[in-house]
């Protein structure tokens, strides 16, 4: 065998190996524990619904990818598939909130429509139901109930 070959045989090796053990370190890699999460923002939900609808752009760039605290009333309480929670916060707007998706919840009678909570998650932006229509929600996944009152 030719010994180019040989060297494009170990390269693709090479690479197929090296795919395989990065999928499997993402496919085992933990989430953060939002509840032990420094926040990099504290925020209220009418100003970071406020700030998605005024520029999205700019709030993509400062907000998605960061842990975020917001504080507001809630409007909703929805059981999604599974064990999973999603809580949505007023923002003053009634066409838009900030929903919180949440992993698991053992309990989610304990929230009510009105109560004021503090939630910790991932940002991961403005929600579109279809391209060039206006953004409706802000979407924080991963979350952890920090204070409910």
């Amino acid at each position: 065998m030719k010994t180019y070959v040989k060297i494009a045989i170990f390269v693709v090796a090479f690479i197929a190996l090296s795919a395989i053990l990065a999928g499997l370190y993402l496919y085992n890699l933990k989430h953060t524990d939002m509840a032990k999460a420094r926040p990099d923002f504290i925020i209220t939900a009418t100003a970071l619904q406020k700030e998605f609808e005024i520029n999205e752009t700019t709030a993509s760039a400062k907000y998605i990818n960061k842990v975020i605290e917001v504080t507001g009333a809630i409007a909703s309480v929805t059981q999604a598939g599974g064990n999973n929670l999603n809580i949505s916060l007023k923002t003053g707007n009634d066409i838009s909130s900030v929903i919180c998706t949440f992993p698991a919840i053992v309990d989610p009678s304990k929230f009510k429509t009105g109560d004021i909570i503090a939630l910790r998650g991932e940002c991961s932006g403005f929600t579109q139901l279809f391209p060039g229509e206006p953004p409706l929600d802000v979407l924080l996944n991963n979350c952890a109930v920090i204070v409910h009152k």
